[in-house]
């Protein structure tokens, strides 16, 4: 975690000045969102090529927006020196990597294989970036990725590596963004992601994805926000409401580095740098946190709820100190109690960042990738066989990689 505000009293009162009352309750449409695809490619007809002025003006919209709410957190945080220190240590981390990053954005501006920006929603964020394998002649396995980032700093480029990695194996990835906080809170960013799964759920044929095998991901953060839309899908499915997609549709759920109990996490975060006041607001008060609690969703849950959920994988570091790997492992003795099937997948001396970032910029096969390639093609062996890519190339020096990961704030 990279914040430390001064505590304050007020920390509360003053984030909920910041955020519109219409938005915090989290509600979403009970249909999908049809209108907004553009034409995917393979589709009759000429198919639009965004033009070089179309992309710098869309880059300059993004960091007026990504800008526009730095300020307006930073307004809100103050400047604790904890919580400078932490942000000077994220910045000399993103420069030590700059190297691979500059070559990620550079595939993620120019691929032709990117797709960038597609609206599946009326909010600012209701936007997805499709990563499509060069041989798309046969319908791919989709990943629908939720990005972490703190609930606060989360972007859909930040999953470009991993989209990058899975489209070389055949897999399409949809990288969803949503509103972070002071934008939104809990709420609006789980309905903001169900919303985003629901477009690809419906949509995702139209690009080539096999609607009938389609994966749900997250990351940190985000692996506790599309664990929360999956629960909350699951329990308006298993009762009868009116649900614009299935949990039935999700062949499995990754969750990668997450938190699933938040009870347990308000302190430790605290310690971490993000502040209790201010995580509090995020979570829409003390009151919500068993609401996004997954865990304790999943404890509360019918059995015909239960019944609804996917296989589950929980992936994690054991030296993971932002979020201890301890979740991860309590989350599956859980869902395995009631009869769930989960399955932890412990990284042996690998950090918050190393599996998800690290690993990947030192090229090679890495094990996240290839646990969750063999996951998805495990009952399609000649699938697997073609799908098999050049092996990566390294991105970054390794001594680079070594004392980034030593002063990384995560």
């Amino acid at each position: 975690m990279a914040m430390q505000p001064p505590a304050s009293g007020d920390d509360a009162r003053e984030a909920d000045a910041l955020l519109p009352r219409s938005d915090s309750a989290g509600r979403r449409r009970s249909s999908p969102v049809q209108s907004a695809s553009p034409r995917p490619p393979g589709s009759a007809g000429p198919r639009r090529q965004s033009s070089f002025r179309d992309d710098v003006g869309h880059a300059a919209s993004e960091t007026y927006l990504v800008t526009r709410l730095t300020f307006t957190l930073l307004q809100y945080l103050g400047l604790g020196y904890r919580w400078m220190r932490q942000l000077v240590a994220l910045a000399v981390y993103a420069i030590l990597l700059m190297p691979g990053f500059l070559q990620v954005g550079y595939y993620y501006f120019f691929s032709s294989q990117v797709h960038r920006s597609i609206v599946y929603g009326e909010q600012p964020r209701n936007r997805l970036d499709l990563y499509i394998p060069k041989d798309n002649r046969r319908p791919c396995p989709v990943v629908a990725f939720v990005t972490g980032g703190a609930w606060i700093i989360g972007y859909k480029a930040w999953g470009a590596l991993l989209g990058r990695r899975l489209a070389e194996r055949g897999i399409i990835v949809a990288c969803i963004d949503y509103r972070n906080f002071p934008q939104g809170r809990i709420g609006d960013m789980v309905s903001d992601a169900s919303q985003g799964i629901s477009f690809v759920c419906n949509n995702i044929a139209s690009y080539g994805g096999d609607p009938n095998k389609i994966y749900l991901m997250g990351q940190s953060a985000g692996a506790h926000i599309s664990a929360c839309a999956l629960m909350e899908q699951a329990v308006k499915e298993s009762s009868g409401q009116p649900i614009s997609w299935s949990v039935t549709q999700i062949k499995a759920y990754f969750g990668l580095s997450g938190g699933y109990n938040i009870h347990n996490l308000v302190d430790h975060f605290h310690q971490r740098g993000l502040n209790r006041s201010i995580f509090l607001s995020i979570m829409d008060g003390e009151e919500s946190l068993s609401r996004y609690s997954p865990e304790i969703v999943v404890k509360e849950s019918s059995a015909r709820t239960i019944a609804l959920l996917p296989r589950i994988f929980l992936m994690h570091g054991t030296d993971d100190y932002s979020i201890p790997s301890s979740a991860s492992q309590t989350f599956v003795d859980v869902l395995q109690q009631v009869g769930a099937q989960a399955k932890l997948l412990l990284y042996e001396g690998k950090t918050h960042t190393d599996i998800f970032i690290q690993d990947p910029l030192r090229g090679g096969r890495d094990p996240l990738v290839e646990d969750v390639f063999s996951i998805i093609y495990a009952d399609d062996a000649t699938r697997r066989n073609t799908a098999s890519a050049p092996t990566p190339r390294r991105l970054v020096f390794e001594w680079q990689l070594q004392l980034a990961r030593w002063i990384s704030p995560f």
